[in-house]
């Protein structure tokens, strides 16, 4: 084989184009990816809108969200980013941020070097022309070098897990850090009532975080039934609340109340990425409780609200940004452990790796008619994993 196939879009609302590179010469600390899934994130999405805040480098190959096996390596690419050993055949992911190491934050908060002030992304930040142009995962490899971008990190996957799970580790680890930062403020113990509100990707992940960290019951705000709440419930979401039948703010809030009795829940996350989600579910908390917001990515407007409900209801507010490279291993580890105990693999619908296929992944997406619209450029790879019951196999 001496080319790769990689998909790449010119710009907001433009339609995906394959192109052809050559096969690339390896440096010493360099490896080639070989991608069995790739998931179609929201941020791919808003990107594809023109949403997104800041300059990006068009042409170049979105997707972030993956999970492969190394084909090809450098004599010093030996160990991912905690230190386990790496070689041809090992199943890995990447996140996209790669923090510089040397910024203010990177070096004096690193608890929160996702916030560095220069950052590298694949799938976003780097462009086509940049050789050897396999810089995202909508491709059919990506290419990683430590010596090129340092601040790169790989992650080894268990050797038995599916890469489809390994695709959900990225946006999974995302909710973990959510409810973490929670927890650190204070705002998360054993127990606790949690209302996730959005019934997307990341709200059905949080779902499934809440109640593997200790949520006593977890409610999920949403549309549509079909496949989105209905699959909340399937991973442990004791109730749902259907915005397209419950249509203003005061009767999905009554509702909630009602579920959760009392004065309402410890803990709501907004994962919808909609404005108006904050405002409502503050109303939906009881007072002393605490508010998450890890859904707006990008700037969807500004609404009008009260700052004194937030003052008068003693509440806790936080925000949540993608997460750390530490942060990484607990997500790998949930989806490890509980391969069998959800329905993780249901929350994708598989689209193939043509220019086609792509774009009905992302028109699909858009509509809301999959949870998880994932690119497979490999069938051989996860062939394994598919099952009538969405179960892996």
């Amino acid at each position: 084989m001496d080319s790769i196939r990689v998909c790449t879009h010119a710009g907001p609302g433009t339609e995906p184009v394959i192109r052809t590179v050559p096969w690339p010469k390896l440096g010493a600390k360099g490896a080639l990816i070989k991608i069995g899934a790739c998931g179609v994130c929201g941020t791919d999405l808003h990107i594809l809108k023109g949403h997104w805040p800041k300059p990006l480098p068009w042409p170049f190959t979105l997707g972030h969200e993956l999970g492969g096996v190394i084909v090809e390596c450098g004599d010093e690419f030996t160990e991912d980013f905690m230190s386990k050993p790496l070689k041809v055949g090992s199943k890995v992911m990447i996140p996209p941020l790669m923090p510089c190491g040397r910024c203010y934050y990177c070096i004096h908060y690193p608890q929160t070097a996702n916030k560095c002030l220069t950052p590298v992304y694949y799938g976003r930040y780097l462009g086509f022309d940049k050789a050897p142009h396999m810089w995202g995962g909508w491709a059919e490899y990506v290419y990683v070098d430590l010596d090129m971008l340092p601040g790169t990190k790989i992650y080894k996957l268990p050797d038995d897990m599916s890469l489809r799970l390994g695709a959900l580790s990225e946006p999974l680890t995302s909710c973990i850090r959510a409810f973490n930062r929670a927890t650190r403020a204070g705002g998360f113990s054993w127990g606790d009532t949690v209302v996730i509100q959005g019934s997307g990707p990341i709200g059905i992940l949080a779902v499934a975080a809440a109640r593997e960290m200790g949520a006593g019951r977890v409610i999920c705000v949403g549309a549509p039934e079909e496949p989105r709440l209905k699959l909340a419930r399937e991973f442990g979401a004791e109730a749902t609340v259907n915005i397209e039948e419950l249509k203003s703010p005061r009767e999905r809030i009554a509702r909630v109340r009602e579920i959760v009795g009392g004065f309402g829940a410890d803990l709501v996350m907004d994962c919808s990425g909609h404005p108006t989600a904050g405002p409502e579910g503050i109303e939906m908390l009881r007072d002393g409780g605490t508010y998450v917001e890890m859904g707006q990515f990008t700037d969807a407007g500004s609404i009008d609200t009260s700052w004194h409900r937030i003052c008068t209801k003693d509440l806790n507010v936080l925000g949540s940004w993608g997460f750390t490279g530490n942060d990484l291993p607990l997500g790998v580890d949930m989806l490890y452990r509980t391969a069998n105990k959800y329905p993780w693999l249901k929350m994708q619908t598989i689209y193939p790796f043509t220019e086609e296929g792509v774009a009905q992944a992302v028109k699909d997406a858009m509509a809301m008619k999959t949870v998880k619209s994932t690119i497979v450029p490999w069938p051989e790879l996860v062939e394994r994993d598919r099952s009538p019951d969405g179960a892996q196999a």
